[in-house]
């Protein structure tokens, strides 16, 4: 009878998610990765075929993660209030959520070798980037009755790029965002749905 594997995906996972926010996907290395976690470098290849699957699993469910929560706020009935809701919640995110929001705002998915995924990963990553585009597009049309290219250069702008931009060199300097920048984020979302017409 074959004796059951020690160390799940789930541990390696988080441990090389661990390495990553500390270290950065280059210097994710396996040995690291399995001294982290206390495990011999064969168990870590037991679960996973090479480095950059198993890189891009910790890329993957970070996304998956941070996306689910903002698509499940946007899709509340009031519109504004929803995507306002979505903004005020990523300061708090980063708060509660250090190593993740290291992995997702310091990196893209080209530095954890995105190139060498296999097929099923590659497709799962697709996956995530039409479903946040999908979610974007709802939202405008359900805000502003229309999802042109304009509006939603705004709504992407209003809902990820700005409050993203503002939290990102706090992520970097490993220091919590203080109160002003969730003023600052919930300021800028009402300030650039105005210039699509919205009313507050």
């Amino acid at each position: 009878m074959a004796r059951p594997a020690q160390y799940s995906i789930d541990q390696i996972v988080a441990s090389a998610a661990k390495v990553v926010a500390k270290r950065g996907p280059a210097g994710a290395t396996v040995a690291r990765i399995a001294q982290t976690i206390g495990a011999p470098t064969g168990s870590i290849y037991y679960r996973f075929a090479s480095r950059d699957v198993l890189l891009g699993e910790v890329w993957l469910r970070t996304v998956a993660g941070f996306q689910r929560g903002i698509i499940e706020q946007l899709a509340a009935p009031d519109a504004k209030m929803a995507g306002l809701a979505a903004v005020r919640s990523m300061p708090q995110w980063v708060r509660d959520r250090p190593q993740e929001a290291r992995i997702l705002l310091l990196y893209r998915s080209e530095d954890f070798l995105e190139r060498n995924w296999p097929k099923s990963m590659s497709t799962r990553a697709k996956k995530l980037r039409v479903q946040m585009a999908e979610a974007l597009r709802d939202f405008c049309q359900r805000l502003l009755g229309r999802a042109d290219a304009a509006s939603l250069l705004i709504v992407a702008f209003a809902l990820a790029e700005a409050p993203l931009a503002a939290l990102r060199q706090h992520v970097r300097d490993a220091d919590p965002p203080p109160p002003i920048v969730d003023d600052l984020i919930d300021t800028t979302y009402r300030a650039a749905l105005s210039l699509a017409g919205v009313r507050w």
